[in-house]
């Protein structure tokens, strides 16, 4: 295997570790208001991503630092080009995660409302952003033959895209409603479950409606014939069962399936580029692919020594996190949140 294609592979794993575990904080943080009536059910309902999500935002800064060392001009079409959808995620990002600190900073009720709004927004811009990223990079932007985006911003608003938009929030809010099944007090588990079933649906119709779109708008036939192979497959037999386990209340096997619908649709995502990372609509011919985006092959062996070294201990300490966090939250707690 060739550094490029590993390096494309470590990447894409980064990116479905990040869309795993921040999905259902994306989730938790949407669901806040409609969970959570009382200040201290909120409170509650941010003590269960208290612990975990600054951490879980740590995949997404590997993933960026991975992808600009790896792949520079990669890296420097995809932010120059969706800049302004970079910059809402970033202070998407940045409003939540201040939301989450300042919010029991002070006990009016205008100030937690406020922060309340802000952590929604916060928690709704990156699903947005990343559905709309997923679909143009499956549908294909304007390169030219320098490796420069030549279109806006509003060439990324495309009905494919705005479909895959939507379906990466409903399907994240789904995500969330099953973790706060699993993890919120035992007095708002009813309001989690029937957030998930209410959701649900409408996830299932938007996922499916953006697979098939993508028969016609994308490059995935193509690439990965009528049959797609095994993942998408998957990710799409996933989607379905979630639908099967609500009406037995298996709720823990639920959020697996829509982890693993997460997940598998990410890679499902990389492996209809793959060997492409970005597709031009000019010219097939300008399209970056992992061999012309690539560092040298010094760089990518240096990464590699060290990616080989630190990433498992950094593993095992998120694992053991969860794992030391793993109780279900209850009202009577103390809260800082």
């Amino acid at each position: 295997m060739s550094l490029p294609t590993l390096w494309f592979i470590l990447i894409a794993i980064l990116f479905v570790g990040y869309l795993f575990l921040e999905g259902f904080d994306y989730g938790v943080g949407m669901l806040l208001p409609f969970v959570g009536h009382t200040d201290q059910e909120r409170r509650a309902i941010l003590a269960t991503i208290g612990p975990v999500w600054d951490a879980n935002e740590v995949w997404l800064i590997t993933a960026g630092g991975a992808l600009f060392a790896a792949f520079p001009n990669w890296y420097a079409t995809l932010f120059s080009g969706f800049y302004l959808g970079l910059a809402l995620l970033l202070g998407g990002l940045i409003v939540r995660g201040v939301g989450l600190e300042f919010r029991s900073k002070d006990a009016h009720p205008r100030w937690r409302h406020m922060w309340d709004v802000l952590i929604v927004v916060g928690s709704a811009i990156p699903p947005v952003v990343w559905g709309l990223a997923m679909g143009n990079l499956l549908h294909g932007v304007p390169i030219n033959a320098q490796m420069n985006y030549v279109g806006t911003f509003f060439t990324l608003l495309n009905p494919y895209a705005l479909v895959g938009a939507v379906a990466a929030v409903l399907l994240f809010v789904l995500h969330g409603a099953l973790y706060l099944s699993l993890k919120a007090p035992e007095e708002l588990r009813s309001r989690a479950q029937k957030a998930a079933y209410t959701v649900g649906i409408w996830a299932t119709v938007f996922y499916f409606g953006f697979v098939v779109l993508s028969y016609f708008y994308s490059n995935f036939v193509h690439t990965l014939g009528v049959d797609p192979g095994p993942i998408p497959i998957l990710a799409g037999l996933s989607m379905i069962a979630i639908r099967f386990l609500l009406p037995g209340k298996h709720y823990g096997w639920a959020f697996a399936a829509t982890g693993l619908t997460v997940t598998l649709s990410t890679a499902s995502v990389f492996l209809a580029l793959f060997p492409r990372v970005m597709i031009s609509t000019l010219n097939p011919h300008w399209s970056l692919t992992i061999y012309n985006a690539s560092s040298n092959p010094y760089s990518l062996k240096v990464m590699t020594i060290v990616a080989i070294s630190v990433l498992p201990i950094v593993l095992a300490y998120q694992a053991w996190t969860y794992w030391v966090f793993r109780r279900r939250i209850h009202l009577e707690d103390t809260f800082h949140y």
